[in-house]
């Protein structure tokens, strides 16, 4: 074999290598940075629960303290606690909810039914002076507004990193390997009327 020739094959042999590692950089890299956004995803996910569920736990002891005072509103009161009981059915769910239409949909619906029926409680609790005047109620009132503002707040930040994974897995050629790996574009929470607020919950 002549010098040239084996030089050429060095060359080549070179070349296959450095392109080799860039493609397996390239690939871990990629995998590596779709792994973490995913389980930032995740993160957000669980915080926008926590908060639901800080308003789930809200509720009993808000219908027991309205009840006191406005025991024959029983069908404000029912809806209220049917609700939370639809909703209830919706928390500790996969996360893979994220990525599924249908299921990310039915828990919109049942946090929304319940953020409807208590809005309707507040307003029945307008005709009450005296409940409005009860220091529990006040106390449960200032943590549910609290606790309306947190899921606004977390709900805009699910969304943010929502947005930021689904943009970093639809860039070429990064697509394909969401696509060989099985990462999922990851759903939004949308706007529904009268959502850019929390529900009001002063008097």
């Amino acid at each position: 074999m002549s010098k040239n020739l084996k030089m050429g094959c060095i060359i080549v042999v070179g070349l296959v290598l450095v392109i080799g590692i860039g493609v397996y950089s390239f690939v871990k890299n990629s995998y590596n940075n779709m792994v973490n956004l995913s389980e930032e995803v995740k993160e957000k996910w669980s915080q926008v629960e926590n908060v639901y569920q800080r308003r789930f736990d809200l509720i009993p002891n808000l219908v027991e303290t309205v009840k006191g005072y406005a025991s024959h509103e029983r069908e404000t009161l029912q809806a209220v606690v049917e609700a939370r009981a639809k909703a209830g059915g919706t928390f500790n769910i996969s996360d893979q909810v994220l990525s599924q239409p249908e299921m990310f949909q039915q828990f919109q619906q049942a946090q929304g039914a319940l953020s409807n029926a208590l809005s309707r409680l507040m307003v029945v609790v307008e005709k009450y002076p005296d409940l409005k005047a009860d220091q529990s109620f006040l106390n449960l009132q200032n943590q549910l507004e609290g606790t309306e503002n947190r899921i606004a707040v977390e709900r805009r930040r699910f969304n943010e990193t929502a947005k930021k994974f689904n943009v970093y897995i639809k860039q070429f050629p990064r697509m394909i390997l969401a696509g060989m790996f099985g990462f999922k574009e990851r759903l939004y929470f949308k706007a529904t009327e009268g959502s850019d607020q929390a529900p009001k919950v002063k008097f």
